[in-house]
């Protein structure tokens, strides 16, 4: 089969065509990885593998990390079931904010990976953000206000302090570990960062697990963050990817947020996941 890449946005998201991810060579690895460094997240459908071929195809792009507060598969300690039920219903879902999978970590994954084993007949779609055009498209006075600062992040929907209201939480068929005091640890990260692949400056803030940005009051801090929040959460940052059963979506970590739409209650959706080690930030600028 011949591969093909179409790309989504200009600058965000693509899907290619002709890889077989049970069977991956070289140079289809060497295209995967120089589309991920362009379009910061991959696409690729039609797949069939089971999960230890999905550990096989993860393993390609780094060491696989076993991520903490969310208990793994039974038998797989590095795959995470995303799993909601058909009866789970009037609920929060896993994802369900705009976030980059677990910030608050000293070393966040470079990358998550996801396979759809089921999904709705419409709806449960992603979406992701790019943080360089982003940052790129900043606003001067909001870029002044970041340079040569850190953001705070802290494991939220698993701590007290900063813990989401609890009609707003998913309670269903993942088990989360909630309440624990050792999430509201707080982990300083660049607020602009520089992609260590391609160089790029990038934004590294997110609604999820950002609390304050260092060096402002509370009120201050917070009024920054929103008018961050406000800016980078723009359509023309973003694409969306309709999930068919034997999808497999690659991103880049680092350099996007993403969002998981609930829409779809009274349908049943499983893919599973799992993430890349990776290194902590580097300052940009």
């Amino acid at each position: 089969m011949t591969t093909r890449l179409r790309p989504l946005t200009p600058r965000l998201g693509a899907e290619i065509d002709g890889i077989d991810a049970a069977t991956v060579g070289e140079d289809d690895l060497g295209l995967l990885r120089d589309a991920l460094r362009e379009y910061k997240v991959v696409f690729l459908r039609e797949q069939r593998i089971d999960l230890d071929g999905l550990l096989a195809f993860s393993r390609h792009f780094g060491e696989l990390m076993r991520l903490p507060y969310i208990r793994p598969l039974d038998g797989y300690p590095e795959i995470i079931r995303v799993l909601k039920q058909a009866h789970e219903i009037d609920m929060g879902t896993f994802g369900g904010d705009w976030h980059s999978d677990f910030s608050f970590l000293a070393a966040p994954p470079k990358a998550s990976i996801l396979y759809a084993e089921e999904v709705p007949r419409v709806g449960g779609d992603t979406l992701w953000i790019d943080m360089v055009e982003a940052l790129r498209r900043l606003p001067a006075d909001l870029r002044a206000a970041l340079d040569g600062r850190d953001a705070i992040h802290t494991g939220a929907p698993y701590g007290v302090a900063h813990a989401p209201a609890a009609d707003t939480r998913f309670r269903g068929s993942i088990e989360i570990e909630r309440d624990n005091p050792e999430a509201d640890r707080e982990t300083r990260h660049p607020a602009i960062c520089r992609h260590p692949d391609s160089g790029a400056e990038m934004l590294f803030v997110n609604p999820t697990y950002t609390t304050r940005i260092d060096g402002y009051g509370e009120a201050e801090s917070k009024g920054l963050l929103a008018e961050l929040y406000r800016h980078l959460l723009r359509p023309e940052f973003a694409c969306r990817f309709r999930w068919r059963p034997g999808s497999i979506a690659l991103w880049d970590n680092r350099n996007t947020l993403h969002y998981a739409v609930n829409d779809y209650d009274g349908q049943r959706r499983c893919l599973y996941r799992t993430a890349i080690a990776g290194h902590p930030p580097v300052a940009g600028g």
